[in-house]
């Protein structure tokens, strides 16, 4: 009789199914936290379990065999089920107690979350918390994180919403900048000021176009797709640039710009997975956000 995989080999099967999506080992071991070794030597104990190839290696990384490759779909189907038990196991929890992971926009992280997150840490003692800042999105599914404070309205099934309100976004420049370039009251006068803009993404350049502007990714003289870095820039005196009003009105180096330029404010949500929103510590951590973040929503 063929020898069968055991469900005490699910780490086994996680091994496997990182380095095929990842492409190599180290990669793999960058996602799951784990050693190389150790997934090394997890992938040959599950070939040898098996009894069959798995991967052959070419020049940039590991490449699935046939029986690899037919592998994927009932290693992923193990894998989601793994994560459903760990979901309905999280989700039993009744204690005020442990950890909550908060995944966020990079500025919502630096700019808002400290300081709620400080007075959580005051009222809920018991509670640790991790922050993960990431323009990304993070699989709540996959527990990547517990609660997710996001600029959409997210749509994956299994997942719970709330609306907190808009934050509203302006037009700024630095003191500086503004000394050096002269006045900027309306659209006429945007092609003799500097603008800093998004490097990949295409955001800024599709506002200007449901305003009625047409520009480039040329138009913008300095580029950045890291917001954080992007705000940085605008302080510094490279252009003119576009952030949270709140942000700016308490940063004395930068001037809200006013001129009549229609611009879309962000909708700010919570997110979390449905199986966990009821855990007693997820819901306390949720509701604090919700009233931390009131004062900067409209």
């Amino acid at each position: 009789m063929d020898k069968l995989i055991t469900p005490a080999d699910w780490s086994l099967v996680q091994a496997f199914l990182a380095v095929a999506e990842e492409g190599s080992l180290s990669a793999a071991a960058r996602a799951l936290r784990a050693s190389q070794p150790t997934l090394g030597r997890q992938v040959k104990t599950l070939e040898q379990q098996l009894q069959a190839e798995l991967f052959t290696r070419q020049p940039r990384g590991l490449v699935l065999t046939e029986t690899g490759a037919a592998l994927m779909a009932p290693a992923r189907a193990m894998r989601d089920a793994m994560h459903e038990i760990s979901l309905a196991a999280a989700g039993r929890s009744v204690q005020i107690e442990g950890t909550v992971r908060i995944t966020a926009s990079t500025m919502t992280a630096l700019y808002h979350l400290p300081n709620i997150i400080a007075e959580i840490r005051r009222l809920e003692p018991a509670i640790s918390i991790e922050l993960a800042p990431s323009d990304a999105s993070s699989n709540l599914l996959y527990r990547e994180a517990d609660i997710a404070l996001r600029m959409y309205r997210p749509t994956q099934l299994d997942l719970v919403t709330q609306y907190l309100g808009d934050i509203k976004l302006v037009l700024c420049a630095s003191q500086s900048y503004l000394k050096k370039a002269g006045p900027l009251t309306g659209p006429q006068d945007f092609k003799h000021h500097d603008f800093v803009g998004f490097d990949t993404s295409t955001a800024i350049i599709d506002g200007f176009k449901r305003a009625g502007l047409e520009v480039t990714r040329d138009f913008f003289k300095t580029r950045c797709d890291d917001h954080s870095t992007f705000l940085a820039l605008i302080r510094s005196g490279c252009g003119v640039g576009f952030s949270q009003g709140n942000i700016v009105a308490n940063d004395p180096e930068l001037v809200a710009i006013e001129t009549g330029f229609p611009i879309p404010a962000l909708p700010i949500w919570l997110t979390a997975h449905e199986a966990m929103r009821e855990t007693p510590r997820i819901r306390r951590v949720w509701d604090l956000l919700a009233e931390g973040m009131k004062p900067l929503v409209s």
